[in-house]
Order: structure tokens, then sequence, then C-alpha cells
């Protein structure tokens, strides 16, 4: 963000807006694209690793805060069916294209898959640590049929569920 407000309170409320950096007027230009190539190589850093690892990174991994703060607002609407992209929209005050050009650019991957692999990722924890059966776990993780829930663990695994608890 480069703006002429520069209170503490101003640069505050815009990095909690969501700004990845905040630079006053006058600027220096050196500093403007010191912070734009830093900015480029994390988010090539993170593009990196989402096609490498099929699972999302731990959240003490999480670098942009952004990607934390939507991993985090899944993670509490986990088992409502109904919480999908424009839910998520809502939760962080995007539009659509905004919120998929900015996870795309971020994680190479759309807004939807990212909501999909961390459901998958909370699946396939509590298969492993809880004694829940496989319905309802797919409850828990918002599908309502666990047939499809099974086919998508399936594509993102390469296991049907029953298979991860054997």
């Amino acid at each position: 963000m480069l703006t002429a407000k520069a209170t503490q309170a101003d640069k505050v409320e815009g990095l909690q807006q969501g700004a990845d950096a905040y630079l006053t007027k006058p600027f220096d230009k050196k500093e403007l694209l010191v912070r734009i190539e830093q900015l480029m190589e994390k988010q090539q850093r993170l593009q990196t690793y989402f096609s490498k690892n099929k699972s999302l990174p731990k959240e003490a991994k999480i670098e942009n805060e952004f990607l934390h703060t939507l991993i985090k607002t899944i993670k509490e609407n986990i088992s409502n069916e109904a919480f999908g992209l424009s839910q998520l929209c809502d939760a962080v005050f995007l539009e659509r294209t905004q919120l998929y050009r900015k996870v795309k650019a971020l994680t190479g991957s759309s807004p939807s898959e990212l909501i999909r692999k961390t459901r998958m990722e909370h699946a396939h924890y509590l298969l492993l640590h809880s004694e829940k059966t496989i319905k309802e776990i797919s409850f828990q993780c918002g599908y309502q049929d666990p047939s499809n829930f099974s086919k998508v663990f399936k594509k993102q695994f390469g296991q049907l569920p029953s298979q991860i608890r054997n």
C-alpha cells in the first residue's frame, strides 16, 4: 500500500486490512523496489510449496498473514456443509475475483481447492487420531454424503479413508 497517510494508526489499519507492505509518501524508490522483490520471492516460495505438496503447511509455517487468516476461517467453519466460496469472500471482505486472484497467486490453487484441501487435511488428521467412524468424520468435515467424502479423500491422498485406518 502506498499512501500519504503516515500515522502509526493508519499504518496498523492498512496492515490489518491485508496490505502486504505499507509505504508512505514521499517514498524511497529503492525501498519500494526491495519490498516488491521480497514480496515476489515470498509469493514464489508459497507457490512452489503448494505445487509440490498436496497438503497444507502447518500453521506455524504459514508465512503469509492473509493465507493464515483464510485457513483459520475455513477451519472455524469446517463442519458447515454450506460454507463455500461466497462465505469465505464475506469473511475476508473480498469480492470473488479478488479472492481468486490473491489465493491463486499465493498458492497456485483456487479458493475452492483451498477449502477442499483444508477439509481433507482435517479429515486425515481425524482418521489417524480419533476413534470416530468415517461417516462421523465426513459430517464433521462438511460432507453430508460419506460416499462423496470418500471419493474426494481418495483423489486428495490416493487412498480411501478406510485404507488409512488399517
